[in-house]
């Protein structure tokens, strides 16, 4: 059952610019809602889950949902928060981030109602004098005021023009596309406040604004991304996605129910509770009930119970002693260096025994069970 009207601008709601007209344009007609993404990186997670719930709310209420592709904008990457410039991307790697962005946002909105422009489609045929007519319509001091962009200016990093540029591009999507309401994290309110002004700049009715919170990752300090490594993806299998759910901070609990979920706000003063409601609940969303039953059942004997999983990975070793920072990177730890912080952090069982020092030989034996972190298990 769709949201009510209320709901649909106050629920996991950070700003909404012009409230007033909004509300006037969600009681008259169907509107057109803009999200933009730019295909930089091949995965989405939970982070990115929370603009594209708000669509969904959108889509279910009967209102037009545009996804717009940055396939030519991904090219240079939005600066929003970036400590120095991305690198540039392929148009090959573009295409493939691309196909599995759609793969993954189709887990939460029906595509098939969905309007999906690709911004390519009139950033090609751009000639100079129009981007020239664009950039006329910004001044610098409005550009660089963006904090990102400020930090990178005082402490002399370089801030090239292409990223200067990005939020203009941004916003002549919007008159592209001529968008009502744009949707996007509150990181993202400089540019969509850009295509407002572009808007009225060009005779058009500005698009209305309604920026999120963000989300923050399992760490609880930091918001969710994959170079944080705190992140959890829409494509994570649904133990890994239980369980890294579970591990959040019980402060994150609400947040977390009210910006990934359709339920109320827990009122059980159980945590433990609370947070298997709220893993079991996001993991139907974006796997199925079936799945999510067996990934709270492994949960629960795995870490309450403290049983052995099921689905334990066999590790083969040929030599009978190893040194263990080179078990661990024969069970898949990137480098020796991560392997030598895992068993700093006290994050390395073997046989259920914390180990303290990474450069000692371990004797293997038949059947030794070898944990890493909270969720992987190895018999040796």
């Amino acid at each position: 059952m769709p949201i009510s009207n209320k709901e649909l601008l106050s629920r996991g709601v950070e700003e909404v610019i012009n409230k007033n007209d909004l509300q006037k344009q969600l009681k008259s007609k169907k509107i057109r809602v803009k999200l933009g993404i730019d295909p930089t990186a091949p995965d989405l997670h939970l982070g990115h889950a929370v603009a594209l719930r708000k669509l969904k709310q959108f889509q279910d209420a009967g209102h037009k949902v545009i996804l717009i592709i940055g396939d030519f904008t991904a090219m240079i990457g939005d600066p929003t928060d970036r400590v120095g410039a991305r690198e540039s991307l392929t148009t090959a790697q573009v295409k493939k981030n691309m196909r599995e962005y759609l793969d993954q946002a189709g887990k939460i909105l029906n595509l098939k109602k969905v309007e999906i422009k690709y911004n390519s489609q009139w950033f090609k045929k751009l000639d100079f004098n129009k981007l020239l007519d664009l950039m006329a319509s910004f001044t610098v001091q409005q550009l660089t005021e963006r904090e990102d962009f400020s930090k990178r200016i005082k402490e002399g990093k370089p801030v090239g023009y292409h990223e200067l540029i990005y939020p203009i591009m941004q916003a002549y999507d919007s008159v592209m596309i001529k968008a009502d309401l744009e949707i996007g994290g509150r990181d993202q309110r400089l540019n969509i406040l850009a295509g407002r002004d572009l808007m009225s700049k060009s005779g058009m009715k500005p698009q209305n604004v309604l920026t999120l919170p963000l989300l923050e990752g399992t760490d609880g300090k930091r918001k969710m991304s994959k170079s944080f490594g705190n992140y959890i993806g829409l494509n994570d299998k649904p133990n890994d996605m239980f369980g890294k759910i579970m591990s959040i901070p019980d402060s994150l609990i609400s947040k977390y129910f009210d910006l990934l979920t359709d339920l109320k706000k827990p009122r059980s003063k159980n945590q433990r509770n609370n947070k298997l409601l709220l893993a079991k609940t996001i993991v139907t969303d974006l796997h199925n009930k079936k799945l999510a039953q067996k990934a709270e059942d492994h949960f629960i004997r795995v870490f309450s119970n403290k049983e052995r999983p099921i689905d334990i990975t066999k590790l083969k070793i040929k030599n009978k002693k190893i040194i263990l920072v080179d078990l661990l990177v024969k069970a898949g730890i990137k480098s020796k260096n991560e392997a030598r912080r895992l068993v700093t952090q006290g994050g390395v069982r073997i046989d259920d025994k914390v180990q303290k020092e990474y450069d000692v030989k371990v004797q293997i034996r038949k059947g030794m069970i070898l944990r890493i972190g909270k969720r992987k298990f190895f018999e040796l």
